[in-house]
């Protein structure tokens, strides 16, 4: 890939490639960034088209906003141009809703990959679904006036674009349900020092920021962040027994590659 080669732009979606490292930007300012089932069938393509060498993934919004959420366009008995209003997919089957959700959740589970390692550079509102999909990525960089906050609860509904695993991991649950029950703001200072973000830097610095933390982490080789990012990503899930057996696994495995030993 040349530097900076545009492989998608579509539906409030742009991704752009530099070598080793990918930027997914929500391109829609003029609406805050706001999502519709169209910008998540573009955030899935966007996944499926990141080329083999890329490591790490940006995501960042463009404007004052990284994303107000969903669009309310989606709560009117019209819905979206060419697309099934909520109201009309909430009369249908129940099987049919389900899979719909599924597909739209898509859009947010990529971005844990283990053979990439993803940012979100978030600025400004980050509501509900851009809430959500901050906390898809691995990591967050803030800009110091960041509000995020999860306002589905507040409009009789619930989270469900995967953000509540990640939230609960990260601040436990009795802050996650808090979070999610009173639909409150979070912001950056907070943030910080729960564990939603890595690093809170002025507005203006965000996307030097971002490179910097990308840059950083391809300085390790690509074969020893993958087996680590797999090695913690799944400790949640595991005792300290099974932890421990899968480190052995893990080291053995990047040993043997060292070595040149092939199975």
């Amino acid at each position: 890939m040349t530097s900076l080669d545009s492989v998608l732009d579509k539906d409030g979606v742009r991704l752009t490639v530099d070598d080793a490292v990918a930027t997914v930007t929500l391109a829609n300012p003029a609406k805050r960034n706001a999502q519709s089932p169209a910008l998540w069938r573009a955030l899935t393509e966007a996944g499926r088209a990141l080329p083999g060498n890329v490591r790490v993934v940006v995501l960042r919004g463009e404007g004052k906003s990284f994303s107000a959420g969903l669009d309310r366009q989606a709560f009117t008995p019209e819905g979206f141009d060419g697309e099934p209003s909520f109201f009309d997919m909430a009369r249908g089957p129940e099987a049919e809703l389900d899979a719909t959700i599924a597909e739209y959740q898509e859009a947010f589970t990529w971005w844990r990959r283990n053979d990439i390692v993803s940012i979100a550079a978030v600025q400004g509102h980050a509501i509900g679904a851009g809430f959500q999909l901050a906390l898809a990525c691995d990591l967050r960089i803030v800009a110091e006036d960041v509000q995020f906050a999860m306002r589905e609860t507040s409009l009789g509904l619930v989270p469900d674009l995967t953000g509540t695993h990640p939230l609960v991991n990260l601040v436990g649950y009795a802050r996650a349900l808090e979070i999610c029950a009173t639909g409150r703001f979070v912001h950056a200072e907070e943030a910080e020092r729960t564990g939603l973000a890595n690093l809170v830097v002025p507005a203006d610095e965000l996307d030097a920021a971002a490179r910097d933390l990308a840059g950083a982490l391809l300085a390790a080789p690509r074969d020893a962040v993958v087996e680590t990012k797999a090695l913690l990503s799944g400790a949640v899930s595991r005792g300290y027994e099974e932890q421990r057996a899968a480190e052995r696994a893990a080291q053995g495995r990047r040993l043997r590659d060292l070595a040149g030993i092939t199975d």
